[in-house]
């Protein structure tokens, strides 16, 4: 699949590309940025996934995350959170269509044709990196924020050929269990609740999902977050990962809230958790 590079700047020693390409899951072009650190890799590569109303921007810029994922070597993908454009179905809430793809594959009209985001994410979008830049295939981790922090549990579960390491800042941890989460699936994914099932962490889990396959998932989660009671409920991830012995490092930070700040304070704790298990 071919690149096309709309920006490219030199930031802590390596580079960063802002890249759009054509995907055949979405049926629209995207966009996502990627950051080399310098030197001729393969490089271990940091997926990560942003949350509600982002873009492949949001991360880019605000998170601080380049420093460390230099430091350690580490190349970071950042895609955008759905497809977008002419023809593309969309909805006036910011919960909703563009900007809100929730990582699943539609089979809802109007969503279907492009909301397509579990494998534009592990089909044509790491494919393309992996043809077109020098990162490994068998050295990737994933990571994420609110409904990108949902997206990174839930995608490392279901495709664990794909990704070695996992961690989430304030995930929605049972999206089956959350407005957020409730309203997203009924309109990408029907009323079948058996189906929304399949793309919810903790029940996924609660299944068995993650037997043998992470020796840590890291969740870092702000106890200031306005969203913590309603829409993310990390309890419930944690009681699912105790209940099926798979070992949770849940960090409750006093005081931060959900914002990007959250994420720049933490951030080179988790470049750090994934060098360690992508290199190892």
């Amino acid at each position: 699949m071919s690149v096309e590079i709309l920006q490219q700047h030199r930031v802590h020693g390596g580079t960063l590309r802002y890249v759009r390409h054509d995907s055949a899951a979405t049926g629209t072009p995207m966009r996502f940025s990627l950051f080399l650190p310098e030197g001729e890799g393969p490089f271990p590569l940091l997926v990560w996934l942003s949350g509600l109303t982002c873009t492949e921007d949001n991360f880019t810029t605000k998170a601080g995350a380049y420093g460390p994922a230099a430091a350690h070597g580490v190349a970071i993908l950042a895609p955008d959170t759905s497809p977008r454009g002419e023809g593309v179905a969309d909805d006036e809430a910011y919960d909703l269509g563009q900007g809100a793809g929730f990582y699943v594959d539609a089979t809802q009209a109007p969503w279907a044709p492009h909301f397509r985001m579990e494998t534009y994410v592990t089909g044509d979008l790491l494919e393309t990196v992996f043809a077109a830049f020098p990162v490994d295939r068998a050295r990737t981790g994933v990571s994420g924020h609110s409904m990108g922090g949902h997206g990174a549990l839930t995608l490392a579960l279901r495709h664990p050929d794909l990704f070695r390491s996992v961690s989430a800042f304030a995930p929605i941890c049972s999206p089956t269990r959350c407005p957020w989460g409730e309203k997203a699936f009924s309109a990408y994914l029907g009323e079948d609740r058996a189906a929304w099932a399949e793309h919810d962490a903790a029940r996924l889990i609660e299944a068995g999902a993650a037997k043998g396959r992470f020796d840590d998932i890291l969740v870092d989660q702000g106890l200031a977050d306005n969203f913590l009671e309603g829409q993310l409920k990390p309890d419930l991830l944690e009681a699912a990962c105790a209940a099926a012995g798979q070992k949770l490092t849940l960090r409750r930070q006093e005081g931060y809230d959900h914002s990007y700040f959250f994420m720049a304070s933490f951030i080179a704790d988790h470049v750090a958790f994934h060098a360690e298990k992508l290199k190892g």
